[in-house]
């Protein structure tokens, strides 16, 4: 076996102690008398290779949460990473080294989206952390590879605490008690690190619990390398290292910024703090064998790559690997399996023996935005939302279009008065047998702080609802006996209370990748099922806890009181599946289901479970734990397992679940976890275990008691 830290030790005791500090910045310069080539660490790979060109754009990475489903993320990631070698192969071999054009993808965003407001929610998935965590495996493993060496560096970002407020995240301190930190947002960066091997970890912007993340102690050295046993390198946001002196206030420059990042375990600075390094080394602040020793560790990762073998096996993927068909069906289907079935009266599909006229309209039917997300390369060729209904229509089917009104603005062309364009969409849905409502958001308006250039609320969302203009133009519609098909095209949760009544279907599509439209088309005439379930629950706004609270008491299914408008984990299909059986022990799980329908179909299994806290409480048997151990504090129930299951018209299939190990512990107010004695009630069904879930469905989920 190679030993690639041996080799980067070998390499960096080759430098001046200088070329040792200038190899600690994301543009990493030349050092041509080594044969160091030029490499810049900043690459993207969130939903496809970002930023650098054609590549295959896949649905965002919510949507991609959205399928349940770690084999179909993995052959994902695996394609994202052969586009990104490819791409890098390409420009190196004529001289370009330039940003996004390297092997180190600075993805998956493995963040819990705790808050619907927030705008990079889009970028992660989901609310769950066991979800979370299955899926950032699933996608690291697919971006780094099986091989000698590997395929790209995937990075988990971003560690930790990291939600929101955007407009505040440079000087925030998040702060994150003991039990919140162990069963919420750390679960999914300690599987990153030790089952998926992840290559870096990317400090977040914040301060958590009063230390800027990026110069941790907890977080840098007594979490990640102490306890989890990390071995990659570690590397800032950009710009991070920068906020701990400027916004955080905890140094007074950038040569004490410097130097506390170092010692504390920051590898590699995203940004322009570490050029202070060299001052701080005159000075005696850092010394040389803490230099050498960073070094050390982004080189090794540079040696994992292959980038100085001559035996790398992925540097023959070239120019042919990139948007290939094969790449462009994955996105496809990703786009339909995305697709989150909310609401069906019976009119999907539709039937196209008995429409003349349909009628398309909202500021999202022709987008591309909606298609995109933010961290998103440029496609080839695009589907839109209308062009899709317009191809799956066919020629026998006439498609009337209208706007409807701008995004956001109160009107679409300058000049005009308010809602200029809603008589004509008025007009549309006059004449239509159906109208296809196409209503959300785009990466222009919700998104990530400075990179989105919207008016609101630096990327994040003010409230849940549609904007105004939407809301109006659906308060017009809405007045028209035309049926309604609402399709929602976001990066996360949003109340549609107000239009879900007067809607004879709801599908939520998410930011659908460059074959979203034809996704969506085939959908809505039966081509293609819906096969989506929410990894974020679409709370009612107003109900959420003050943004700035990190706690998470009211946050997520696990702790929120309130009833859903549609809960997480749930989605309907026009499957018909059945639950026949169900049984499990402290491992495993078996559910028997049965496709009662005459098309095949796929079911997302999902396994529950509750501690029955408030009965262990009471137990002699759990008294030790008594004093931190408070039933208020403890998940109603907790996902423990899921599996996509594909199952033919007619056929029974029985499913086998591993549970997750951590299913049946109990983490205790002190960050503790302990294996307490008694009954647990395990849950199984196409849901949660939720008494809304079960209104919207009309189904219950199947229970099995397990004693410890």
């Amino acid at each position: 076996m190679i030993d690639f830290k041996e080799q980067a030790r070998e390499l960096v005791s080759k430098m001046t102690v200088a070329e040792a500090i200038s190899q600690l910045l994301y543009d990493a310069p030349a050092i041509e008398r080594l044969g160091i080539p030029a490499y810049n660490y900043w690459n993207e790979g969130l939903h496809g290779t970002a930023r650098t060109g054609t590549a295959t754009v896949f649905p965002q990475a919510i949507g991609l949460a959205a399928m349940f489903d770690t084999e179909g993320l993995e052959k994902i990631a695996d394609v994202i990473a052969t586009e990104t070698r490819a791409k890098y192969n390409e420009a190196r071999a004529r001289g370009d080294r330039g940003i996004y054009k390297g092997i180190t993808l600075w993805s998956p965003n493995i963040n819990l989206f705790r808050d619907q407001r927030w705008g990079r929610g889009q970028e992660t998935y989901g609310e769950d952390p066991y979800l979370t965590s299955r899926l950032g495996v699933a996608f690291i493993n697919g971006l780094q590879g099986k091989g000698k060496y590997l395929k790209t560096a995937a990075c988990a970002k971003h560690y930790a605490v990291h939600s929101g407020p955007e407009s505040l995240r440079h000087g925030f301190d998040a702060k994150a008690d003991a039990k919140d930190m162990e069963e919420t947002y750390l679960p999914a960066f300690k599987a990153a690190v030790q089952e998926a091997k992840v290559e870096s970890v990317m400090g977040a912007y914040n301060r958590t619990n009063g230390e800027p993340c990026c110069a941790s102690e907890e977080l840098l050295q007594n979490k990640l390398r102490k306890e989890w046993g990390f071995d990659g390198h570690v590397v800032s946001d950009f710009m991070a290292l920068a906020d701990i002196h400027v916004n955080h206030h905890v140094t007074e420059n950038a040569v004490e910024t410097a130097t506390l990042a170092l010692k504390k375990g920051c590898n590699l600075n995203a940004g322009y703090t570490y050029p202070a390094l060299y001052q701080a080394y005159a000075e005696g602040r850092v010394t040389e064998e803490e230099i050498r020793e960073a070094a050390v560790r982004v080189f090794t990762t540079r040696m994992r790559l292959g980038m100085f073998a001559d035996d790398c096996e992925y540097d023959k993927l070239g120019q042919m690997d990139v948007d290939t068909p094969q790449n462009r069906k994955l996105a496809y289907e990703a786009a339909c399996r995305a697709a989150v079935l909310l609401k069906n009266d019976g009119i999907l599909p539709l039937d196209a023996s008995k429409i003349k006229t349909v009628g398309v309209i909202g500021p999202t039917a022709s987008s591309i935005e909606v298609l995109n997300g933010n961290y998103c390369g440029v496609a080839s060729k695009y589907v839109n939302n209308l062009d899709g209904i317009r191809a799956a229509a066919g020629d026998d089917i006439r498609v009337l279009y209208s706007e409807g009104c701008h995004l956001f603005k109160k009107e679409v062309q300058p000049l005009a008065k308010p809602d200029d364009r809603i008589s004509e969409a008025l007009s549309v849905a006059e004449y239509s047998d159906v109208v296809i409502l196409c209503l959300g958001l785009d990466a222009t308006i919700e998104g990530e702080q400075g990179d989105t250039g919207n008016a609101f609320a630096a990327g994040d969302k003010e409230t849940l609802y549609l904007p105004e203009s939407q809301l109006r133009l659906f308060e017009a519609l809405k007045e028209t006996k035309t049926p309604i098909v609402l399709v929602i095209n976001t990066g996360s949760a949003m109340d549609v209370s107000k239009l879900e009544g007067r809607c004879s279907g709801i599908l939520q599509c998410w930011y659908s990748g460059e074959c979203g439209g034809q996704a969506l088309g085939d959908i809505l005439f039966g081509k293609a099922a819906p096969g989506g379930r929410l990894p974020v629950t679409v709370s009612y706004d107003g109900t959420l806890p003050e943004f700035t609270d990190y706690s998470m008491k009211g946050r997520t299914y696990r702790y929120d009181e309130h009833e859903a408008l549609y809960p997480f984990g749930y989605g309907l299909s026009y499957g018909k599946v059945e639950y026949l059986s169900f049984s499990a022990d402290k491992e495993k799980a078996v559910v028997e289901i049965k496709n009662t329908g005459e098309t095949d179909t796929e079911e997302v299994v999902q396994i529950y479970i509750s501690n029955n806290a408030e009965e262990k409480a009471a137990d002699p048997a759990n008294a030790e734990y008594a004093d931190v151990c408070d039933k208020d504090r403890q998940p109603k129930w907790s996902l423990c397992a899921f599996k996509r299951v594909a199952i033919g018209a007619g056929e029974s299939v029985k499913a086998e679940l591993d549970l997750s190990a951590l299913a049946f512990t109990t983490v205790l107010n002190d960050g503790r976890r302990a294996e307490l004695k008694g009954r647990y009630t395990l849950y199984a069904g196409g849901q949660q275990p939720d008494g809304r879930s079960a209104a919207l469905t009309g189904k219950k989920c199947l229970k099995q008691e397990v004693v410890l």
